[in-house]
């Protein structure tokens, strides 16, 4: 395993082109904020991606790249040794990026005017799935109670036989959910009950805290995985997202025939060459990289929880259970969406994402990235306790009783 340390020094990403620094003045109107935000890493991807991409640079021709069979070898066995899942190499399906290949099923597997659902609050390319394709878009709110995010099943059966596909994320951005695998067969016995597709959003899978393990919904039983397309990348696991490289993988031969035809007809079949470097170098190299990644994070996610409690008990963080999102209930603070935005960024300092972004149930709350150096978070802290020192007392309470939030 790598050393800790190697995450302990502030990378900077000036002139890298990167959305989560680059566009803090248009987000948030000033670039005074510390950026918390972009569910990317400031991290430093592993040695043997950054080896790999200087390895295939130095060669001074970068044409039309194929995905060679290692590509596709390199995830199942990724799939079979980090989840238990076999996956035979011909059910993979390269796409450009996670979120491009969630619309483009949309598309492909439902018609215009008919219904998909999400689970929400939910990270918000899943709320433009509607309006993006003239679909209707159903919610199944998730509960809120006692401090921990469930799903209302009565509610989620009642909306998956309306709906001709549900879209899954899982792990879940922004709440940190990490579904018992009783949870995701109960979805599963709906949507096949209820005849709904299902198109589960894995891209957080390897982001996850022990004892937690991640379970694929279409490794559920095969009757799973005849009407489920999953969708993953090397993306958030390695901090590797700007290199657009992605996969589906589709066990039911006419689904995956439907989506291979789709790729085609949009010309999205063609591979990025430095993407497809990363990812095998990732898969086959990185896993002791990743351990020692996920003991950093977890610390990080105990030292804003250690602070919060201390510090700031009125802010109540949903337990991380994957992602390196920390979802942050602010209610206690007493401040409507727009006052409580105006507090994080003008008072604060910190650039982190509305919650009222993330659809119902996220009003009050804020996604607070902690994929970061510990420094970082000190200085985050010290910005956010500073802030809370100037409201008055009556806003630094904890809320008497965590409820779900309002639709």
């Amino acid at each position: 395993m790598e050393k800790a340390s190697l995450f302990d020094t502030p990378v900077d990403r000036g002139g890298t082109y990167s959305v989560k620094y680059g566009e803090r003045r248009a987000k948030f109107g000033t670039e005074a904020v510390l950026p918390l935000w972009v569910a990317d890493m400031d991290l430093p991807a592993p040695a043997c991606v950054t080896e790999a991409l200087k390895r295939r640079a130095e060669h001074p021709i970068y044409g039309y790249t194929l995905y060679p069979p290692r590509f596709f070898e390199a995830i199942a066995e990724w799939m079979a040794r980090r989840h238990g899942w076999r996956v035979e190499t011909e059910a993979i399906v390269p796409v450009p990026g996670v979120v491009p290949a969630l619309n483009l099923l949309v598309e492909t597997l439902t018609e215009p005017h008919e219904a998909v659902l999400v689970q929400t609050p939910v990270y918000h390319p899943f709320l433009r799935l509607g309006k993006n394709h003239g679909r209707r878009l159903l919610t199944n709110p998730l509960r809120y109670e006692g401090g921990r995010y469930t799903i209302d099943f009565d509610d989620f059966r009642s909306k998956a036989a309306e709906a001709k596909l549900f879209v899954l994320c899982s792990p879940h951005n922004p709440v940190g959910r990490a579904w018992h695998r009783e949870e995701l067969a109960q979805m599963g016995r709906i949507c096949l009950e209820e005849g709904c597709l299902v198109v589960s959003d894995e891209v957080h899978a390897d982001i996850l805290y022990p004892p937690r393990r991640h379970i694929p919904f279409a490794s559920l039983s095969p009757e799973a995985a005849a009407i489920t397309v999953t969708l993953n990348a090397p993306s958030k696991t390695f901090n590797i997202a700007g290199l657009a490289t992605a996969y589906a993988i589709v066990i039911d031969d006419s689904l995956r025939r439907r989506f291979r035809a789709a790729l085609r007809r949009y010309d999205l079949t063609m591979g990025n060459l430095f993407g497809i470097t990363a990812l095998m170098a990732a898969y086959e190299e990185g896993e002791a990289w990743l351990e020692s990644l996920l003991a950093y994070l977890r610390q990080n996610a105990d030292f804003v929880e250690d602070w919060l409690e201390t510090h700031a008990p009125a802010i109540r963080p949903a337990p991380l259970e994957a992602t390196y999102l920390m979802w942050l209930d602010c209610r206690g603070l007493g401040l409507d969406d727009e006052a409580l935005a105006r507090f994080f960024i003008e008072e604060a300092k910190l650039g982190l994402n509305e919650g009222r972004s993330f659809g119902p149930g996220g009003s009050g709350f804020m996604r607070l990235n902690i994929a970061t150096p510990r420094v970082v978070l000190e200085e985050a802290t010290a910005r956010l306790g500073a802030a809370l020192s100037r409201l008055p007392e009556s806003r630094k309470s904890p809320p008497t009783t965590p409820s779900t939030p309002p639709a």
